[in-house]
C-alpha cells in the first residue's frame, strides 16, 4: 500500500513538473525569459483560500521596462473556471518592484477556480489597496493567447484602475478607458498612486 502511494504522488509531481515546465515555456515565448527567482506561496493553492492557500508566482524583467508577474498554476489546473481565452493566467505589470500585485493576483487565483474572469470585466477592490491609493479595482484585459500541451490559454492582465475610470466601464465606456489608459502611458502598469486618466 505503501508502494501505491508513493507511486501515485510521483505521478502527480511528474504531471505537475510537465504542466509548470510547459506553461513557462508558453509564457516565456510571448514575455521573455523569466527571472530564476519564483514567488513561491506559503500555502499551495490547493488548501484553498480559507486556509490561505495562493498560487506562485513567475517574474518576467525582459518584457517591459519593469516587472510583469504572472500566476503559474492555474494552466493545467481543470478546476479553473476557463474563461474567452480558455484556462488562464493572471497577470499584473508595474514599473520597479512591488510586493501589492502579485501579492493579489497570487490570492486571487483561488476565485478562478469558482467563477470566470473575462477580458472587459472589473472587480472592485477598495478594501485590499494601500491607503492611500486611487487605484479601487481591477479591469480584466486580454493580453496574450498561445496553446499549451494541446488546450486554448492565455494571459489575463488585472490593471488597477480608479475610481473614475471604473464608473466609465460601468457606462459602457471601457474601450475609451482602455485608449485613454494606453494614451497616458498608464496602460499595461498598474500605479498604485496616480490620477485618474478620465
Amino acid at each position: 500500500m505503501n508502494d501505491e502511494r508513493a507511486e501515485t504522488n510521483d505521478d502527480d509531481a511528474d504531471e505537475f513538473q510537465r504542466w509548470w515546465d510547459a506553461r513557462v515555456s508558453a509564457m516565456e515565448n510571448v514575455l521573455g525569459k523569466s527571472h530564476d527567482m519564483h514567488g513561491h506561496a506559503v500555502v499551495p493553492l490547493q488548501f484553498g483560500p480559507e486556509m490561505g492557500g495562493a498560487a506562485d508566482i513567475v517574474y518576467f524583467h525582459e518584457h517591459i521596462d519593469g516587472i510583469v508577474s504572472v500566476t503559474s498554476e492555474l494552466i493545467g489546473c481543470d478546476e479553473q473556471r476557463f474563461n474567452t481565452l480558455g484556462n488562464y493566467e493572471l497577470m499584473v505589470c508595474h514599473r520597479g518592484e512591488e510586493e501589492w500585485g502579485p501579492n493579489i493576483i497570487s490570492q486571487l487565483a483561488h476565485y478562478t477556480l469558482e467563477a470566470e474572469l473575462n477580458p472587459g470585466e472589473t472587480m472592485d477592490i477598495g478594501p485590499a489597496v494601500p491607503d492611500g491609493s486611487s487605484i479601487h479595482a481591477l479591469l480584466f484585459l486580454e493580453y496574450a493567447r498561445f496553446p499549451v500541451l494541446g488546450r486554448d490559454c492565455g494571459l489575463l492582465l488585472c490593471l488597477g484602475i480608479t475610481a473614475e475610470e471604473l464608473a466609465k466601464c460601468r457606462e459602457g465606456r471601457l474601450p475609451e478607458v482602455e485608449a485613454a489608459l494606453k494614451q497616458r502611458n498608464v496602460y499595461p502598469y498598474t500605479e498604485l498612486y496616480r490620477e485618474s486618466v478620465v
